[in-house]
């Protein structure tokens, strides 16, 4: 005779089931939209996933989520002053849409409109049984924005796209498609005030020959539970450059799903995780190299202070098609505390024979002889370690070769140091 144990469901477990029930019917979306959130409340019923599921080994979430703040109605959040002077700004404040103009050059819907008439709903609903993040965000979303570059544009300024929240939850999708042989910047904001569980989930689709360079800048409060996941797919020749910074938030999750459809398209990610105090950032990477002669670059650099801990999981699969594959991963670590730590898990998963790939991972602390020769020279230590540790990040944001954009991020770098250093 078999007997099975029922696991007690955790406070934040509960809030989450208890939060669906009572939003349900007030939540946008035609059949097709209903049924998929359905699907993500499944998986959540399952209950949040903890260190035995291997995709979330690092980051037990059952007990680093131990409780969730409810919805907050009467919370107001205003947008915020654009990364990069001039860009046009597109915010999604509590998780409803602002009125705005689409930027010259685009179409632009809400993600609202979108759930009513179901045209996207094949975005809804968990990837696999550990994807966590979308099943929270399908069951709660309501509103963000699908944007659509046609082909052959090319904008001139940046677009931010503003996640800003002010307390309780805020639960956004955004939907972007980029058309054959465009160019674009887009910058992706998740800020805000108080306390919060916030997830955002993007979904961005590269056409071919297009060039777009896509940032995500991560700097929540440190009471804020944020759950983010950005879903790619690349044409034939295309390029996107993905810039990942996390500098916020006391618990983490920021998963890149990659896919490299198109034969000769190029995928690089910089990643910069900037931890203090006791938060905990974990960065997960999933990238599928599916065509021939598709090229990836994955840098990221992590800088620990305080009792931080973080993590990054790369995993790069090539396909048996895929010959002539190039991808390259690498995880640096600056740890400024003993009590902090960092863990890194790269992996290849190789099915053709005719690739050059590879990974590393280091993990150091400041070198004694370089902050001896700066003091040596009058430099105050801290100012000497202030010098060396933005050496040691600024490296991956100047590659990005977009000046406004360096001096914006190089900007943020100096506010982190300047409260952390």
């Amino acid at each position: 005779m078999n007997v099975q144990t029922q696991i007690k469901r955790t406070a934040a477990e509960d809030a989450l089931i208890e939060a669906y029930s009572q939003r349900e019917t007030s939540l946008p979306g035609n059949a097709g939209v209903r049924e998929k959130r359905s699907e993500a409340v499944r998986l959540l019923e399952q209950g949040l996933p903890n260190r035995k599921v291997e995709a979330w080994h690092y980051t037990d979430l059952r007990r680093l989520l131990a409780t969730v703040p409810a919805f907050d109605p009467t919370a107001t959040a205003s947008p915020k002053e654009p990364l990069v002077a001039g860009s046009a700004v597109l915010s999604v404040l509590n998780g409803v849409a602002a009125k705005v103009e689409a930027p010259e050059g685009t179409v632009l819907a809400t993600f609202a409109d979108k759930l009513a008439d179901g045209s996207l709903a094949a975005l809804l609903g968990p990837a696999d049984k550990d994807d966590t993040v979308s099943a929270i965000n399908s069951a709660f979303a309501a509103d963000g924005f699908a944007l659509d570059i046609p082909a052959g544009a090319t904008l001139k300024a940046p677009i931010e796209l503003q996640n800003v929240h002010a307390g309780g939850q805020a639960h956004t999708r955004f939907a972007a498609r980029v058309g054959e042989g465009a160019s674009a910047t887009v910058v992706e904001r998740q800020t805000g005030d108080g306390d919060a569980l916030v997830s955002s989930v993007t979904h961005l689709d590269v056409g071919d020959g297009a060039d777009v360079l896509w940032l995500i800048v991560q700097e929540q409060p440190e009471g804020v539970s944020h759950l983010g996941q950005i879903n790619v797919r690349i044409g034939k020749d295309a390029k996107l450059t993905l810039f990942v910074m996390n500098a916020g938030a006391k618990l983490t999750r920021q998963e890149v799903r990659v896919v490299a459809d198109g034969e000769g398209s190029e995928f690089r990610l910089r990643g910069v995780n900037l931890l203090s105090g006791q938060s905990h950032c974990d960065v997960t990477m999933i990238l599928d190299h599916n065509a021939p002669a598709t090229v990836s670059t994955e840098v990221i650099r992590n800088v620990v202070t305080d009792r931080a801990e973080g993590a990054f999981q790369g995993q790069i699969r090539v396909a048996r098609d895929a010959q002539k594959t190039d991808a390259k991963m690498a995880c640096n670590t600056l740890l400024l505390s003993d009590e902090g730590g960092f863990s890194a898990k790269p992996e290849l998963e190789i099915f053709a024979d005719d690739v050059a790939c590879g990974h590393g991972a280091t993990v150091t602390e400041i070198e004694a002889d370089h902050l001896f020769y700066l003091m040596a020279r009058g430099i105050d230590e801290k100012t000497a370690r202030g010098l060396l540790v933005k050496a040691f990040v600024a490296e991956v944001i100047e590659e990005l070769e977009n000046e406004p954009v360096v001096e914006a991020l190089e900007a943020r770098l100096d506010t982190w140091f300047a409260e952390h250093g």
